[in-house]
């Protein structure tokens, strides 16, 4: 290795600073040098020992090894460091990845850390079938979406998130490959944001937009909503408690405000919403991550004839071991029909790790909807919006990791029937491969 890893060491990485430093232990650094005082500075942080204890030899050069081994040092002194020196402790990190490894030093203990800048993002490929729905025939029973993710870390408490997708574009449409002479095909940033932690792990303030929030929380089914959403939200969390209030707009979904439709003026598309949500958590061993929780949202603004007042629900999962439990109950005051309600059950039984092969689970879940329930707009749900609203049915489903990042979903509906009206809507299948990145 060139003595230039030195001279960036030297330079730039005197992390164990103070305003005293211990007498020069290295008899051939001169006290006039330009380097005397990082060199000094870096062995009194432990990062350097020079070749014998006393001789530092800053002309020779070094094995990649070495060069690995005062990264290392280096990396434990990253609290002390300014930003510029941790983007240069990142850039040697990376560049002795395999030999940190082999110190057994993780590298992927660096994605936390400040100045860096990580990628994330996933892709989906599906098929979605219903006799006698158009949008589901041939070429437009397939369609595939890409979402890509930045993650920077501003410093220890704040974290920027900034993320586009492609949407859920359709084999069917004739339109240009590139979606530019079709709306539906534009890209659109449906992730930008700013997380804030107040110290601890306790207090944490989000702004911005985000693709992830879900009506009910991360641990609620989802019904109603489970997409794009701009907002302000300040959340506590603690072992066995959390609290979250906040406020904002639907983005993502359409206003069902036909003629055609069963409850006019339903979609959430540009409603805003005041919500708050209690969640405890509880059990040990077997029962290790089960939950309840209850939460509510106040709707104002959105389509022409939007008549929802608000909505509560609550919810509550059961951990048994590989099993799981789960129940989901909401309620929604609707001037249009008389305050429909929804009740959700679902058992599964072992869990598909993205990150492990082979892993999988297989669930059975039911859903009581009445007409109504459904408000529109983007679910966090598998189901087609036909059979979500005024209906009974039954949905079984199995998950498989096929590979490392890569994850098999496929779900069939069966036992549907109206709740209201003779028609009972046809069976829906949902077939999925998701990768991660």
């Amino acid at each position: 290795m060139k003595k230039k890893i030195i001279a960036s060491l030297v330079a730039t990485m005197a992390v164990g600073a103070t305003c005293a430093f211990a007498a020069n232990p290295f008899v051939d650094v001169p006290t006039d040098s330009w380097a005397y005082k990082s060199v000094v500075e870096l062995a009194d942080a432990g990062i350097i020992q020079g070749v014998d204890g006393s001789h530092f030899q800053g002309d020779r050069n070094i094995t990649r090894y070495e060069a690995a081994e005062m990264t290392a040092k280096a990396m434990a002194h990253m609290d002390k460091a300014s930003v510029e020196q941790r983007a240069l402790i990142n850039k040697l990190a990376d560049e002795y990845a395999d030999e940190l490894n082999s110190l057994g030093v993780r590298v992927a203990n660096l994605e936390k850390k400040v100045g860096n800048v990580k990628l994330t993002g996933d892709a989906r490929i599906r098929f979605q079938h219903q006799n006698g729905n158009d949008d589901y025939r041939n070429d437009h029973s397939w369609d595939y979406r890409v979402r890509v993710r930045a993650n920077a870390q501003v410093n220890d408490r704040t974290t920027v998130t900034y993320g586009i997708s492609t949407g859920d574009l359709n084999f069917g449409d004739n339109g240009a490959a590139s979606g530019a002479d079709d709306d539906n095909g534009d890209t659109f940033t449906d992730d930008a944001k700013v997380d804030y932690n107040f110290g601890g792990d306790h207090w944490n303030l989000s702004v911005g937009r985000t693709d992830t929030y879900i009506l009910g929380g991360d641990n609620a089914y989802g019904f109603q909503y489970g997409d794009v959403f701009d907002r302000a939200e300040l959340k506590y969390t603690s072992d066995h408690f959390a609290a979250t209030a906040g406020y904002g707009k639907f983005k993502e979904g359409y206003a069902a405000d036909d003629a055609d439709a069963e409850v006019v003026g339903n979609g959430l598309l540009g409603v805003k919403t005041g919500y708050g949500e209690l969640e405890g958590f509880f059990g040990g061993g077997r029962a290790a991550g089960s939950a309840v929780g209850v939460y509510y949202n106040d709707f104002s603004g959105g389509a022409k004839g939007f008549k929802a007042d608000d909505l509560w629900g609550a919810y509550a999962s059961l951990n048994l071991g590989k099993w799981n439990a789960f129940a989901n109950y909401e309620k929604i005051s609707n001037d249009v029909t008389d305050d429909p309600e929804v009740w959700i059950g679902k058992l599964t039984y072992g869990s598909a790790d993205s990150e492990t092969r082979g892993t999988w689970d297989a669930w059975v879940e039911y859903i009581n909807s009445d007409r109504g329930a459904l408000l529109g707009g983007a679910t966090n749900s598998w189901r087609d919006d036909s059979v979500l609203d005024n209906v009974k049915s039954w949905g079984v489903g199995i998950d498989y990791t096929l590979a490392k990042n890569v994850v098999l979903t496929a779900a069939q509906t069966f036992a549907t029937e109206a709740k209201h009206g003779s028609d009972d809507p046809d069976e829906f299948t949902d077939v999925e491969i998701n990768f991660f990145f």
